[in-house]
């Protein structure tokens, strides 16, 4: 049973209590990502999150480390485009000092000066092992075309130059006006009793400052084309198209990912079919959605040698034609909604699925998370709505196209071919 609660210090509490299982995952979300930073800050939020592993008032970072091992715990963290969340799994009798652990990072983090200069130097290696994945160069820099002049164009890692200036007084500024009561969600799934764990939220969390919430700024991908190529010394071609998708929470979200799934995102869709089994062209090759408050967008991404790199890409783009105008097959409807239901019944099975799914919900959308809710809306999701969302955005306003190779040239005329197919589409 999931229930809401407001502590007196009005953070959100959002609980499931699950039965026949003996852990208890704990999360902390915080209204900070980053569309919510600038030119000057960019990566601030993902800076905050390294920091608060390093220290309270009370713990060192070793202490920290330390305590959670002789729970046989996991604590960890994330930074995402429009959220932070630090999160904790413990079996269920160490819930309370799991729980003072997660609130002591949170709330009396010391941004010692001397591991600061350490930390940038970590995050630093993370923007150069970042550099060194040509799948998520090729990635980053097409969904940052795709929301070229907008928030979500921002890296989440920030740059070398911002990390490199940043002091503990950005650190905490940012922390004032993003870390308070009014942007924090908590969320609790898993084995606890309901009573006392919310007194023990009310004792660990009451001392969380004030301010107001932070509205996420709203956004939409810029009409037009946007095309790039990177320069890497790589053995393959890396190519990722991107096109309109669907806000997060809405129902056309979920027809998106029924036909996402035909496309290319299962061992049946069409992608993997016949560009990898049937011409073994490419050894990944795939689509899926990503949703945000308000927008989103569908990628489609190929790694291959730079020999087959056109025939790839053409064969891409003929998958999105023939989609745009016969839409898909019965079969491929009933197998791609039966798979789509069946993977996140499967993803659902654990603790740290419920958590995240609670606490992202009631951060991003306000709403309460119900998995019927979402089984629901894949089951409603009908054949004409899939072939109308295949109408809709395979002739897009909006496409954005990176491709990271060796040879500039090659890349280069990847890129004409794909520009030249987006301005057909606009007079078809």
């Amino acid at each position: 049973m999931i229930e809401t609660t407001t502590l007196q210090n009005g953070i959100r509490v959002v609980t499931e209590r699950m039965e026949g299982v003996r852990s208890v995952a704990i999360g902390v979300w915080v209204n900070a990502g980053s569309v919510f930073e600038t030119a000057e800050n960019a990566g601030v939020s993902h800076f905050v999150e390294h920091m608060l592993f390093k220290g309270t008032k009370t713990r060192s970072a070793s202490d920290i480390a330390a305590e959670m091992d002789a729970l046989g715990g996991n604590l960890n963290a994330f930074t995402a485009k429009e959220c932070t969340c630090f999160h904790v799994k413990v079996l269920d009798e160490d819930l309370e000092a799991a729980v003072g652990i997660l609130a002591d990072i949170i709330l009396n983090s010391s941004i010692d000066p001397e591991e600061l200069d350490k930390e940038r130097s970590v995050v630093l290696e993370e923007l150069a092992m970042t550099e060194d994945s040509p799948e998520d160069v090729v990635f980053d820099r097409a969904c940052a075309g795709f929301f070229r002049k907008t928030p979500l164009e921002s890296e989440i890692l920030g740059t070398n130059g911002t990390v490199g200036r940043m002091q503990r007084g950005d650190l905490f500024a940012y922390m004032a006006r993003h870390y308070t009561a009014e942007n924090l969600v908590l969320s609790v799934a898993g084995s606890f009793e309901p009573q006392a764990l919310i007194e023990l939220l009310e004792r660990s969390f009451r001392a969380a400052a004030h301010s107001t919430r932070i509205e996420a700024p709203k956004i939409a991908p810029q009409d037009g084309i946007y095309t790039e190529f990177v320069k890497k010394d790589v053995e393959q071609t890396h190519l990722c198209i991107v096109i309109p998708g669907a806000p997060l929470g809405t129902e056309s979200y979920e027809t998106l990912a029924v036909l996402s799934n035909a496309l290319g995102g299962s061992m049946s869709s069409r992608l993997f079919q016949h560009i990898r089994e049937e011409r073994g062209l490419a050894y990944s090759v795939y689509s899926y959605p990503m949703s945000y408050r308000g927008t989103g967008c569908l990628c489609l991404y190929a790694g291959c040698t730079e020999a087959q790199s056109k025939e790839v890409l053409s064969l891409m783009l003929k998958e999105i034609d023939e989609m745009r105008q016969n839409g898909i097959t019965e079969a491929e409807f009933s197998r791609a909604k039966q798979q789509l239901k069946g993977s996140y019944l499967l993803g659902m099975e654990s603790t740290m699925a419920h958590m995240s799914a609670l606490g992202k919900t009631a951060l991003l959308l306000n709403e309460e998370y119900q998995i019927e809710t979402i089984l629901n809306r894949i089951e409603c999701v009908t054949i004409e709505a899939v072939q109308q969302s295949a109408r809709d955005r395979f002739a897009p306003n909006s496409l954005s196209c990176c491709a990271v190779g060796r040879d500039e040239a090659a890349g280069n005329a990847l890129l004409s071919d794909v520009r030249a197919w987006w301005e057909r589409r606009q007079t078809n």
